[in-house]
């Protein structure tokens, strides 16, 4: 893999992929620190129950970082960088950290009902935050949910109530690791027998002695992955008082028991109470994306370290030395690049979106998660095969990260459904992609403009497809139409997300100072699209986007683009900037 090509100005291509809004780097910057001290070193043979308290130890540890955690709930970029970095080192920090500051910790703020709630308890980590949303009987349907607090008007109090084992609470982080407990509880709201909704209910679960009265808590078995104290919860009457109720737009409680709502419907109430689980899916997008990430920085440093038998009888080479390696490395390097910078153009659109685009962006947001935790499942199983068995043991830091993104795949909305939600939305409620030019067999299938073009020819087609077929469905049967569109609805998201990341991509390219760099980042932003274009040639040649020479030609392009970008592959990755102290602990990357 000699070449003569310049060197890679590895800072600039670190602080084009980390560049994040107003604050630049910082953000990341600041986590990034956090995880490159000694208490986030793999923990070695530790059991599951001391990781379980580690991760609550390293929350606390983050949370001394913070000058406001009450801003850091406010914050979605602050947020996802933190997702971002700690999910590097350890799923499990990620994840209670997520919960406490995102779903628990923000809930709480966004009550402009009780702006005088008393939150500093869990600011201070004195007491951590869960949240309990799911139930044992309704996980996509969690509009559905049993779970019941009834407004008890004499005592002016709620009474929250698990009616049956189906509506038991699925999964929080209710366990006696990590200390004292509270969680905003999701129950059904009944004023006078009357259903209001979905609500949430600070609810304090337990103290230093263990649960609380009328709480139980019921360990799940060990998962797969980074260990999360996972729970079954249930409540048999427990009393809140008035200040429980999280109230806002969708609902509030006056001081006469009256009650009133600004928006309609209970599953709008719902939807509203439960908002913050779209800043959730921008995590989870990037938890998993830091993980990808450290997966390909670790499998490359391994790949120029270890060295097998060459060609050439008594002379050894490095794994990257091989095509058939280095290859499959590069096209997942290619692939967490575009994934890199359609997350910041997702939180940049997030943020700054208006009220009216309100609906779009969160599409936007549900969108890039589904397709950034798939992708992100399959580079870190790439990267952990592309490493042999070592790679198997978790202290050599790439085993639990495919676990770990199976997580997120669930998590905040199963991907699948909120897939199926976005499509179904978008076959008529999104603008057709324009109609691209036929191919004349002069473009170059390099050119990654060219291929973009062709990536938009795949969501046009599978667009109109889609609305041929809701329309072909059967008159009367709602479900029986979607069926029949399904299909091309979910092939339409992806080709839809797939642009995005393009855009984005070449938007990032083109802010690159170094040329040397910009020149290089053409070439991966193609093997990208490559990737993206030869897996549709087929509907791509009988839509006129490509002709019939340049499908032949895609295998030669790739190896074109493959053999120029090798000799970058560590720097591509050396940009992630994985700190040292982390791949420096583990043994697979130190010993011989």
């Amino acid at each position: 893999m000699t070449d003569s090509s310049p060197a890679l100005d590895i800072s600039g291509l670190t602080q084009l992929l980390f560049h994040d809004g107003p604050e630049g780097t910082d953000a990341h910057g600041r986590w990034r620190k956090a995880i490159s001290t000694e208490l986030f070193r793999h923990p070695g043979d530790t059991r599951t129950e001391e990781r379980w308290r580690l991760s609550y130890a390293r929350l606390r540890a983050l949370n001394e970082e913070l000058p406001s955690p009450g801003h850091l709930a406010g914050d979605p970029r602050g947020l996802a960088a933190l997702h971002e970095w700690t999910s590097v080192v350890d799923g499990a920090t990620a994840t209670v950290a997520g919960i406490h500051y995102n779903l628990f910790l923000g809930s709480l703020l966004d009550d402009v009902i009780s702006p005088s709630r008393d939150v500093s308890e869990f600011t201070a980590m004195s007491r951590t935050g869960t949240f309990l949303c799911t139930e044992h009987g309704h996980g996509n349907d969690a509009a559905a949910l049993e779970t019941t607090a009834r407004y008890d008007r004499e005592r002016d109090e709620f009474v929250l109530h698990t009616p049956h084992e189906g509506a038991r609470k699925f999964m929080p982080n209710t366990s006696p690791a990590g200390g004292p407990k509270s969680a905003v509880v999701a129950a059904r709201l009944l004023i006078d027998d009357q259903d209001q909704g979905v609500f949430l209910f600070l609810t304090p679960l337990s103290d230093h002695r263990g649960t609380l009265p009328g709480v139980t808590v019921t360990m799940l078995p060990e998962r797969i992955g980074s260990p999360v104290d996972h729970c079954v919860t249930a409540f048999d009457h427990v009393r809140l008082p008035r200040t429980a109720l999280v109230q806002g737009a969708h609902g509030r409680l006056s001081p006469d028991g009256t009650f009133s709502s600004a928006v309609g419907s209970p599953r709008k109430r719902f939807l509203h109470a439960i908002a913050r689980v779209t800043v959730g899916k921008l995590c989870m997008s990037a938890s998993t994306l830091g993980g990808c990430r450290a997966a390909l920085a670790i499998a490359v440093r391994y790949a120029h370290a270890r060295r097998i038998s060459g060609p050439v009888a008594g002379r050894r080479v490095p794994l990257a030395a091989h095509r058939s390696h280095h290859g499959r490395l590069l096209e997942r390097v290619a692939t967490a690049y575009a994934m890199t910078f359609l997350h910041r153009a997702v939180t940049e659109h997030w943020v700054t979106h208006r009220p009216g685009e309100r609906a779009e962006a969160e599409r936007l947001v549900a969108v890039a998660k589904g397709w950034i935790t798939w992708r992100a499942r399959e580079i870190t199983i790439e990267s952990r095969e592309r490493c042999g068995a070592r790679a198997l043991f978790p202290v050599n830091g790439l085993a639990e990260f495919a676990a770990n993104a199976d997580g997120a795949i669930t998590a905040e909305g199963d991907n699948l459904a909120i897939w199926c939600k976005a499509g179904a939305e978008m076959i008529f409620g999104h603008t057709l992609a324009p109609e691209p030019p036929k191919a004349t067999g002069l473009e170059d299938p390099a050119d990654p403009g060219f291929l973009r073009r062709a990536v938009a020819a795949v969501e046009r087609h599978w667009h109109t497809t889609a609305r041929s077929d809701l329309r072909g469905g059967g008159a009367g049967d709602a479900l029986g139409r979607w069926n029949n569109a399904s299909t091309a609805a979910l092939d339409l998201v992806e080709a839809y997300t797939v642009g995005k990341a393009a855009d984005a991509f070449a938007a990032a390219r083109d802010r690159a100072a170094d040329p040397a760099a910009r020149a290089v980042l053409a070439d991966l932003n193609a093997l990208f699209l490559l990737d993206q274009v030869d897996s549709r040639s087929g509907l791509l040649l009988t839509e006129g986007a490509l002709t019939a020479d340049q499908v032949r030609s895609l295998p030669r392009v790739r190896q074109e683009l493959t053999a120029r970008l090798a000799p970058h592959l560590a720097a591509l990755t050396e940009a992630f900037d994985v700190p040292e102290e982390h791949l420096s602990s583990l043994p697979m990357l130190t010993a011989p």
